[in-house]
């Protein structure tokens, strides 16, 4: 009888704690939500997709090459990956140094398209 009640009370405890990492998932999904608006981190990731269309755009007309498209899609994947990475440093913003440093980057690449 005490072996059947030890069961119950692992299975129990396993319950709880996989309901308590899921509310815990949720919770960082929302806030992560939030954080991902974050108006400067905004602000970047809306340059990085007007430049992922402009290269789009530029490859159909024919102005770049698609290895060309694939080199531009690169460094703005680079430089996203680079603005998550700081945004993990600072519970989900950047600062506007960081905003800086990254429109910098985007700037150069920018000028690349089209060219």
């Amino acid at each position: 009888m005490s072996h059947l009640n030890w069961s119950k009370k692992i299975v129990l405890a396993a319950v709880v704690s996989l309901l308590a990492a899921g509310a815990v998932g949720v919770a960082s999904a929302q806030e992560t939500q939030w954080q991902e608006n974050h108006s400067r981190r905004e602000q970047v990731n809306k340059r990085l997709e007007n430049q992922n269309k402009r290269i789009r755009k530029e490859v159909k007309e024919g102005e770049i090459t698609p290895e060309q498209a694939r080199k531009l899609h690169k460094q703005d994947r680079k430089i996203r990956e680079e603005e998550k990475a700081m945004a993990r440093k600072h519970g989900g913003h950047i600062t506007k140094a960081e905003q800086k440093k990254l429109n910098r980057q985007e700037n150069r690449v920018s000028k690349e398209i089209g060219q």
